[in-house]
């Protein structure tokens, strides 16, 4: 397609012998940014958390929702193979997801040993041992903790867990359409939900206060750019629509802000979160 468009412009200016390499490079660009711009959001966050040591303005289940669907979206490709920037989108998200569980778990754990200390010292009891937190681990099997765990290794077990056994099922029905074709929608529809929490969270408070504007901005560009990117590109159809209905989710939310602005409502009887479970 952006061949057909350059090609009648740089013969008419007799610059037909660029075209090519515009196109290519071009193409490249469109590339790198489908693979590195799902992670650009949450690099100032990731730098936000290291510098205050505060991580309660970040929802890990944002790595969970973001897990699942990249892992599930690897197996989809030995089923039916995609668009290869698609395929290392998801290795680098996979990446960038276990970097702030790491990051996060630490924070938190440290925090609450802090909390800890603070608490036995404004009680005088100097010579009373310092209990630590409680330990959380996967191996325990307590739904109540779970994803809420004190060591990073648990998460990674986790992670391991659910990709050992999500592969094995799918090596069994590979030869399966039905579920290949299921497997690619999960994966999608599992990452095109992400904005839901945060679009329920604002209508339970009745305003998008404490949430970063410029973050849901952020949201639209990019799944707008790579939804256009899957159509241009045929991907699998599953990755379309799921890309346009995160787009109509960031624009729910734009929506939102726009009508609690200039029609402020009463505030929820429940504490409101300072921060969006998923652009943090």
């Amino acid at each position: 397609m952006l061949r057909d468009f350059l090609l009648p412009i740089m013969e008419a200016d007799g610059w037909e012998w660029l075209a090519a390499p515009v196109q290519q490079l071009i193409s490249w660009g469109a590339s790198a940014a489908m693979v590195f711009g799902g992670v650009v959001p949450y690099i100032p966050q990731y730098r936000d958390i290291k510098r205050t040591q505060n991580a309660e303005g970040f929802s890990t289940y944002v790595c969970l929702v973001l897990l699942v669907a990249n892992i599930l979206r690897i197996l989809f490709w030995f089923g039916r193979h995609f668009e290869s920037p698609l395929l290392l989108q998801s290795i680098i998200m996979i990446i960038t997801m276990l970097l702030m569980l790491k990051l996060c778990t630490e924070v938190r754990v440290t925090n609450e040993l802090n909390i800890k200390r603070r608490s036995f010292s404004a009680a005088d009891s100097k010579d009373e041992e310092i209990k630590t937190p409680p330990k959380r681990s996967f191996l325990d099997f307590d739904l109540i903790y779970f994803w809420h765990w004190s060591k990073f290794t648990d998460y990674v077990q986790c992670v391991l867990a659910f990709t050992g056994v999500t592969g094995y099922i799918t090596y069994l029905s590979l030869d399966s359409i039905i579920f290949v074709e299921t497997l690619g929608f999960l994966a999608v529809f599992t990452e095109a939900m992400l904005g839901i929490p945060q679009l329920y969270r604002n209508y339970q408070n009745r305003s998008t206060e404490g949430m970063s504007v410029k973050m849901v901005l952020m949201w639209t560009s990019g799944d707008t750019f790579k939804t256009v990117y899957f159509l241009l590109n045929q991907a699998p159809f599953q990755f379309s629509i799921c890309g346009l209905l995160q787009v109509f989710v960031d624009m729910a939310i734009l929506m939102q802000v726009y009508f609690f602005s200039c029609y402020p409502q009463k505030p929820a009887s429940h504490p409101t979160h300072p921060a969006s479970t998923k652009a943090l």
